[in-house]
């Protein structure tokens, strides 16, 4: 098996080596890279190097190269490394021809979608190909031009024959991208699992509602939330951008970007963390639920068993039965939603209002801070 260069790279994650990868921009790039040495040279490389951005040299493999009415084209397979990666496997396919006008033009084919709100780093109208793949492709072009000794002008079009199709399982239908995948790719290379490639990609959405005019950001850990937001407070999903465990990096981007306001709604397993002060949700980064619970429920006025109780607890919705059966759960979720408001403000520094709605399926509303309340009656009687 014909070796890349990415072999020696990995990650550990839980004590396991992950195995890095590349983008769909390196594949353009070092695409574009090979069809120009077959437009000049009448014969295919077997291989093309390219270094990324990263500064990880690869060496990939050319496949499908084909030369016809001064055109050429060749493809790159697409190697997520261990990162679940809808796209991995994939042909980047890039097509090179004579331009009239001088330099090079890179524009999106087949399966690459096409921009249609605003919000996002390409304009509206424009081909999905990222600002940092669409300078890897250029460059890429003029390396292979240097190496044949012409200076001329060249357009290159990227396509991905199953990149219609593929987008359906992504995150584009709805930021706007229709059509096909996005060419990404900030580093060239795919680090699995990376918490830097999430956090992006809720960034990106956050950049949207903004420059769509939102001026209230409505976030949620995920699903559970999103669908008690629909169902119970009358928000339309599409206005939800789901944070995932990232809640403190989410609202510092809230604020960076310019919002007004935060509505986070979130079930009570997730966000019983921010009131110990808790950003990051998930359970590597700390727990904490049961020790924040039974402090709320002393505060609350239970005794020290009962404490003991929650406790020796693993889930929650037991934590708060206990405290339910013991008459104290509605005053121990207001402590709790006291110390969420500070602990939310605190990250923002009060530059915006944030709003917190905590609840669990089968109590439902547990605590509503700061304008929450104010907020989800006005959505109502908007509905």
């Amino acid at each position: 098996m014909h070796e890349t260069g990415i072999e020696g790279f990995y990650t550990l994650k839980d004590g396991k080596k992950l195995r890095f990868g590349y983008t769909t921009g390196t594949c353009a790039a070092a695409a574009a890279k090979a069809a120009v040495m077959l437009l000049f040279r009448k014969e295919a490389k077997k291989t093309v190097q390219i270094r990324t951005p990263k500064g990880i040299a690869l060496e990939l493999e050319v496949l499908e190269p084909h030369l016809t009415d001064g055109k050429a084209s060749c493809a790159i397979r697409k190697d997520s490394g261990d990162d679940p990666d809808v796209t991995n496997g994939i042909l980047v396919f890039a097509e090179v021809k004579l331009s009239p006008e001088p330099g090079i033009t890179v524009e999106g084919g087949t399966g690459v979608g096409r921009v249609t709100k605003p919000g996002l780093k390409v304009p509206v109208g424009e081909a999905a190909i990222n600002p940092v793949p669409r300078e890897m492709i250029r460059r890429a072009a003029e390396e292979a031009l240097d190496e044949c000794g012409e200076t001329v002008g060249l357009a290159v079009v990227i396509s991905v024959p199953e990149g219609e199709e593929i987008a359906r399982k992504t995150f584009n239908p709805k930021l706007g991208i229709v059509g096909g995948i996005s060419i990404l790719g900030t580093t060239g290379i795919v680090e699995p699992m990376s918490e830097d490639a999430m956090v992006e990609s809720i960034g990106l959405e956050i950049r949207q509602k903004h420059a769509l005019g939102e001026e209230r950001l409505i976030i949620s850990p995920g699903n559970y939330g999103a669908d008690f937001a629909k169902e119970t407070c009358g928000i339309e999903e599409s206005r939800i951008v789901k944070c995932s465990n990232y809640i403190g990096r989410t609202l510092d981007m809230a604020v960076s970007e310019g919002f007004r306001e935060v509505l986070l709604i979130g079930q009570i397993g997730k966000l019983v963390k921010l009131s110990g002060g808790i950003m990051n949700t998930h359970s590597r980064e700390g727990d904490g639920r049961a020790e924040c619970m039974a402090a709320w429920a002393l505060r609350a006025g239970a005794d020290a068993d009962l404490a003991r109780k929650i406790l020796d607890c693993v889930m929650t919705e037991e934590m708060l039965r206990i405290m339910n059966e013991a008459g104290v759960m509605e005053r121990a979720m207001e402590i709790m939603g006291e110390r969420i408001d500070y602990y939310v403000h605190n990250r923002v520094k009060d530059q915006i209002r944030v709003g917190v709605v905590v609840f669990h399926e089968r109590y439902g509303f547990l605590c509503m801070t700061g304008p929450a309340r104010e907020w989800i009656e006005e959505m109502h009687q908007r509905q």
